[in-house]
């Protein structure tokens, strides 16, 4: 087991644009003393110039699964080059009149080097595997899909 710790701060300040209710920016630091400049997203208040919850979960995600690919990747000889995703969460209206992060959909794009180079049936159970392995992934209720390139 293991723990995963950091730290949110936030201060009173006036909202740029409304004077009648609060700044949603806050600053995350995480290992290593990492900083991440975050807020509510647009649609809530939040800057656009800043990180929101909703993003960093999708970002968790991603990561989460290249991970467990590049794991896998390696343990069965490929030599992975690059690796890029652009992935996406949808934030939807649940059936009990709240929201959440109904999907977060993968799109990675690969690119092997070396002698031996998988064929796509290999990177297609790669990904399955990184998918059935990936910790964040079991931690949400969102679907997650991988439309790799």
């Amino acid at each position: 087991m293991s723990a995963h710790r950091s730290v949110i701060r936030w201060q009173r300040a006036n909202h740029p644009s409304d004077p009648d209710t609060y700044s949603r920016n806050h600053r995350v630091t995480l290992s290593g003393d990492q900083q991440v400049d975050a807020s509510a997203s647009v649609e809530f208040k939040g800057d656009p110039g800043c990180a929101d919850p909703e993003q960093l979960l999708v970002s968790a995600v991603s990561s989460c699964h290249m991970l467990f690919f590049l794991a896998i990747a390696e343990f069965q000889g490929y030599r992975v080059d690059s690796y890029e995703d652009d992935p996406v969460g949808y934030l939807e209206r649940n059936d009990k009149k709240g929201m959440e992060v109904t999907r977060v959909e993968l799109s990675p794009c690969i690119t092997f080097g070396g002698d031996k180079v998988p064929d796509q049936k290999a990177i297609s159970r790669m990904h399955d595997g990184a998918h059935r392995n990936c910790f964040i992934r079991h931690s949400i209720t969102a679907e997650v899909t991988i439309n790799h390139r």
